[in-house]
C-alpha cells in the first residue's frame, strides 16, 4: 500500500527537531532508520501528517568511549557492529547487533529508533536492560537520563514524553570480572526473536556478586527476571546454580502466544534461553 500524504521535514539540530515536535504535536512522527515506521505507514497503521527526519542531525550519530560508552541515538547498527573499541570493552553490544535482521536493516536501523519504538520482539531492549544502561533524552524542559529499567512501560510504550527525543544511550565498560551475553531463538524469516535472553554476571571472590537477566520476544515488553537473578546471587555460578536459577525465569512476566509459538512453548523456551545466556555471560568473564 501507499502511505497517506505527509509533509517531510529534515531538521539539522536536536533543538530544531524539538521545536518541530512542539509545533506539530500528535500530527508528527520521528523518522530515524524507518524500519518500523515506514512499514506501518505503508499499511496505514500509522498516518502522520508530518514526518520529521532526524537522520541529518550529526550530533545524534557516533560512539564516544571515555569512562563509559556513549552511543548517539542516531548511530546505526552497522556502526555498532563494527566498532573496534566496543568489541573489546562491551562485546555483547556488537555481538547482539550482528544478529539483528540482515545487512540492509543493520545499515539503516538505529539504536535510538529501536528503543523509542519499543517493539516487544526487539533484540537490543533486553541487552540495555542487563547492562543497566541510561537513556539520555532532550525535550522542551531540558535533558534527563532515564534508567533502562524504567524506560519500557508497556507494549510499544516508553517513558518518553511526547515532545522528547532520545539523544544518547550510556552503557558501561565491562571489566575482566564481568560478562554479558545475548542469545535468541529467531524467526527464520524476520530474524526477530521468538524468545530472546540477555544476561550479565559479575564474579567476586568466586561468587556471583551481580546478576541481571532480561527476556524479549515472549511478552508485551522486555522484562527483567528478578527471581532468577536473586537465585544466582551468592552462588559459585556453576552449571547447576545457573540451571536452578534459569528454571525461575518467566515466573514474573506475562507470556504471549501467537502464530509463531504458543504461550506454553514460549514459557519453556524462556527458561532454556535464560540458561544459555547465563552460561555465555559466565564464559565471557576473563579473570
Amino acid at each position: 500500500m501507499i502511505p497517506s500524504p505527509f509533509e517531510y521535514l529534515a531538521p539539522t539540530s536536536v533543538a530544531e527537531a524539538i521545536t518541530l515536535l512542539q509545533e506539530y504535536g500528535e500530527d508528527a512522527k520521528i523518522l530515524a532508520g524507518g524500519h518500523s515506521l515506514i512499514p506501518a505507514m505503508k499499511l496505514r497503521l500509522s498516518a502522520p501528517s508530518i514526518l520529521i527526519d532526524i537522520t541529518r542531525i550529526a550530533e545524534l550519530r557516533g560512539i564516544v568511549v571515555n569512562g563509559n560508552i556513549n552511543i548517539g541515538a542516531g548511530t546505526t547498527w552497522q556502526m555498532i557492529e563494527h566498532h573496534p573499541e566496543l568489541k573489546q570493552l562491551c562485546p555483547v553490544l556488537p555481538q547482539a547487533v550482528a544478529r539483528i535482521g540482515d545487512i540492509q536493516v543493520r545499515n539503516r536501523g538505529t539504536l535510538g529508533g529501536s528503543l523509542a519504538h519499543a517493539d516487544p520482539a526487539a533484540d537490543i531492549t533486553a541487552v540495555v536492560l542487563v547492562l543497566d544502561a541510561q537513556i539520555r533524552t532532550q525535550g522542551p524542559n531540558g535533558s534527563r537520563s532515564i534508567p533502562a529499567a524504567d524506560f519500557f512501560v508497556d507494549m510499544l510504550t516508553t517513558a518518553l514524553e511526547p515532545e522528547e527525543l532520545i539523544t544518547a544511550i550510556i552503557c558501561p565498560r565491562l571489566g575482566t570480572d564481568e560478562g554479558a551475553a545475548y542469545t535468541k531463538f529467531p524467526h527464520p524469516a524476520s530474524r526477530y526473536p521468538i524468545v530472546g535472553a540477555a544476561a550479565y554476571l559479575k564474579m567476586s571472590d568466586g561468587k556471583v556478586s551481580a546478576c541481571r537477566v532480561a527476556i524479549t520476544g515472549a511478552g508485551p515488553m522486555p522484562t527483567r527476571q528478578i527471581a532468577c537473578e536473586q537465585a544466582l546471587l551468592g552462588t559459585d555460578g556453576s552449571d547447576t546454580a545457573i540451571a536452578n536459577a534459569a528454571a525461575l525465569a518467566g515466573q514474573e512476566m506475562e507470556i504471549l502466544g501467537d502464530i509463531h509459538a504458543s504461550e506454553e512453548y514460549r514459557r519453556a523456551m524462556v527458561q532454556v534461553y535464560a540458561k544459555r545466556a547465563l552460561l555465555k555471560a559466565r564464559g565471557a568473564i576473563t579473570s
